[in-house]
């Protein structure tokens, strides 16, 4: 039987994701992307931030006249702002709505680049690094959860995972653009997505979960409406939403300790151990001193850093586009394996080297390096904050997101303050740890991580809660 034709925001098409209605695959709309579009703004933000420091640190170093030590400060001060940010971004992005959690943290990090760009000293650009710093690691929470409620089942998987591709492009926009342009002009540049994401949230519905839980669910309905399209039926999904809403309306208000609840482990176990595993796999001290491996493994720096950037973005967006085909699981296995590989392959490149077995092992660290980065953004990068944000309940979702954000930061904090120490003790012996972990990441998924593709929130909360 022919498929009859639609007509949706616009466009005429015959495609079953563009349709609505029943068990059919639910449409992206105009609204559903331009929303995503307008939250990734921050994500960008996110990436910019991460980028800056790198490029930026010789014309900083000279024009300010700061120490080695002092620009250290400047470049991890944004970690401790991030972790600030972490802890209290649940409960503002409950007590806020989510689009107002997004334009509180829009508006520090705004602050942050001006404090950046007419800084004079070392003590304005760590005030602004700091203030950057609070807003990202809010920042990092909302916007997965946001563009996870608006999204129908069947796209939630790969609009989520947008949410990395832009950190992916922000951190390589700074990186490519530092090359060219000074400092203050790069924070210029790095400010302008702040200025994007504040106008676009006038233009943003909320999210229709989070006007359920507030009870007001006439807003609930026109915000589902205007997401799913004005000839859309929403009567089965509402109602969903509605029916789960009232249930967990019952409860009490959750406090941490709840948390802790036997109903909740699952969630918990998994929220935490992957944001545990992703960090302790050694993505951040790539990330933060990737010129420094490859001068360490003999290789340049600055042609090493421009690979990595040409392989990222591919691959993150060849994640995105595997999302709600593979499934979750699948390819965060495929992920952890790769990782666990190209750390593997530079470890063994820094042994070869001690050794003096091999005179082409600076290549095998590249090649090292370009495979982790590759696996990483094919998966352990995005899904973990995608499975954050679908996996808890909405009455602990505040609570539990920011326990499993701040864990995130505080890894990141540890291991790249660690590095340097590690690669002093044993370069290869870093690497192998690196490696060896990404190894239980991927028994980890296989035997704990469910698969959440294709099913809504409500259907993953119960199943996980209901877990003994």
């Amino acid at each position: 039987m022919e498929r009859p034709e639609r007509i949706e925001d616009g466009f005429t098409t015959t495609d079953p994701l563009l349709s609505t209605g029943g068990d059919t695959p639910a449409s992206a709309t105009l609204a559903v992307v331009f929303s995503t579009l307008v939250a990734v703004s921050g994500s960008f933000v996110f990436g910019s931030a991460v980028g800056f420091s790198s490029p930026a640190q010789n014309g900083i170093i000279k024009d300010l006249g700061l120490s080695v030590a002092e620009y250290s400060v400047f470049g991890s001060i944004w970690t401790i702002g991030a972790m600030i940010g972490a802890i209290m971004s649940g409960k503002l992005a409950d007590l806020f709505a989510r689009r107002g959690a997004m334009g509180f943290s829009e508006l520090f990090c705004l602050l942050g680049w001006l404090a950046i760009i007419f800084g004079k000293n070392a003590l304005w650009l760590d005030i602004g690094r700091l203030l950057m710093g609070y807003g990202v690691g809010i920042i990092s929470y909302v916007v997965p959860v946001y563009i996870a409620e608006i999204t129908p089942k069947n796209l939630r998987g790969a609009f989520t995972t947008v949410n990395q591709l832009m950190i992916c492009c922000g951190v390589s926009l700074m990186y490519v653009a530092g090359v060219v342009i000074n400092w203050r002009l790069l924070a210029v540049i790095g400010a302008i997505p702040c200025i994007i994401q504040l106008l676009g949230l006038f233009f943003i519905p909320e999210s229709p979960r989070w006007l359920a839980k507030a009870g007001q669910w006439k807003e609930c309905e026109a915000s589902l409406q205007r997401l799913r399209g004005k000839d859309a039926n929403i009567s089965e999904e509402a109602a969903e939403i509605k029916e789960y809403t009232e249930t967990l309306q019952k409860l009490s208000e959750a406090k941490l300790i709840d948390l802790f609840h036997k109903k909740y482990a699952h969630s918990l176990i998994v929220g935490v151990g992957l944001m545990v595993l992703q960090q302790f796999g050694g993505v951040n001290a790539i990330a933060y001193y990737a010129s420094s491996i490859f001068e360490s493994a003999g290789f340049s720096g600055r042609i090493g850093s421009i690979a990595m950037v040409v392989v990222q973005i591919p691959m993150q967006v060849l994640g995105v586009l595997l999302m709600d085909k593979s499934g979750r699981r699948p390819l965060l296995m495929v992920s952890a394996a790769g990782t666990c590989l190209g750390c593997f392959l530079v470890g063994s490149s820094f042994l070869l080297q001690d050794l003096q077995l091999w005179k082409s092992s600076p290549f095998l660290a590249l090649v090292g390096i370009l495979v982790f980065t590759g696996s990483f953004s094919l998966g352990m990068g995005g899904i973990p904050w995608v499975i954050m944000s679908e996996i808890f309940p909405i009455n602990v979702k505040g609570l539990a997101g920011s326990l499993v954000t701040v864990v995130n930061w505080f890894g990141s904090w540890i291991v790249s303050y660690s590095f340097n120490f590690l690669m002093l003790w044993s370069s290869e012996g870093t690497f192998f740890i690196f490696s060896a972990v990404c190894g239980v990441t991927v028994m980890f998924v296989a035997k704990l991580v469910p698969e959440t593709k294709g099913r809504t929130l409500e259907e993953i909360q119960s199943s996980m809660n209901s877990f003994t």
